[in-house]
């Protein structure tokens, strides 16, 4: 599929109605109660009793969630639609999304981890989205994510530059933004549901993974001449992904393996699974600069 024309987004405005949604796993009350405060502060979120239904590790079977996820995009009174959490299970929808366009004209869906294979879906489509807090992690993170992510959704101001913390590979790249968690982006590596990678800054971020696993999902990326098509790598928070006792760490080996494809490179941007999660917009035009570990937007999310 075509990763081009990309439309910004209708742009939200305070007291709108926004969804929340469930199409992953299922999740604990207090968490979700602590994110839809927030969220109740600036919006009119509106969710149904089944987001709280449970099947084995799932938010409910996956009828129930690809109907409540189809229904979302596609309602007009909704201008956003907030996922509670990632997990597991998004991929699963892929299936029976296979023959589908996102319905509804565009809206912003806002979330990570497991969320990365409904921004593929998306971004396959010419759509933009927000790579952000679900709702279950947003009562954890600071006033200031909130407010930043509060500006994505309705300002269509570019959004503020993101600063890394380490230079891997040197340089300058821009193109479109793309990615999110590199568990999910290498299981929809070779599906129909990925976009277009070429001349695309990669966005990777991830959790819990051992080094070694780390090295193979990076690995079958190059395979498959991901490295090959996009200009840059953004990297994100990779989070307990560190060997017991080994004489390296998972960063020694990101920055041998960003090192070997030769692509800018910066890491430890704010995003992902960390103690900071910065929602950033997926599908927008970005500038890398590697040098300066910077990640600067060309483009908001959201349309005037």
């Amino acid at each position: 599929m075509t990763s081009d024309p990309f439309r910004p987004a209708a742009a939200v405005r305070p007291g709108d109605r926004v969804a929340i949604i469930a199409p992953a796993s299922c999740f604990d009350r207090p968490s979700f109660e602590a994110g839809l405060k927030v969220l109740a502060g600036r919006y009119r979120p509106a969710f149904s009793e089944g987001i709280f239904s449970r099947h084995r590790y799932l938010a409910g079977e996956d009828s129930r969630r690809l109907e409540e996820l189809l229904g979302a995009l596609a309602d007009p009174d909704t201008r956003a639609v907030f996922c509670a959490r990632g997990g597991y299970g998004a991929t699963r929808l892929l299936l029976q999304l296979t023959q589908l366009s996102p319905p509804g004209a565009g809206k912003l869906l806002i979330g990570f981890s497991d969320i990365t294979a409904l921004h593929l879906w998306l971004q396959a489509h010419g759509r933009v989205s927000i790579h952000g807090p679900v709702l279950t992690q947003l009562g954890r993170l600071g006033t200031p994510t909130h407010e930043r992510l509060f500006g994505l959704l309705e300002s269509a101001a570019v959004p503020a530059a993101l600063h890394g913390t380490a230079s891997y590979v040197g340089g300058r790249a821009e193109g479109r933004l793309i990615g999110g968690n590199l568990s999910m982006l290498s299981r929809v590596i070779g599906t129909p549901f990925m976009p277009v990678l070429r001349d695309c800054i990669l966005l990777l971020e991830d959790q819990g993974e051992r080094p070694y696993r780390i090295d193979r999902m990076w690995t079958h990326l190059a395979l498959a001449g991901v490295f090959a098509q996009v200009r840059g790598i953004a990297l994100g928070s990779f989070t307990n992904c560190e060997e017991k006792d080994a004489p390296y760490s998972s960063a020694d080996l990101l920055r041998e393996l960003a090192a070997a494809t030769g692509l800018p490179c910066a890491a430890g941007f704010p995003v992902g699974h960390g103690e900071q999660n910065e929602p950033v917009p997926l599908g927008v035009r970005v500038r890398l600069d590697a040098d300066a570990c910077r990640l600067e937007f060309l483009e908001p999310a959201v349309g005037g």
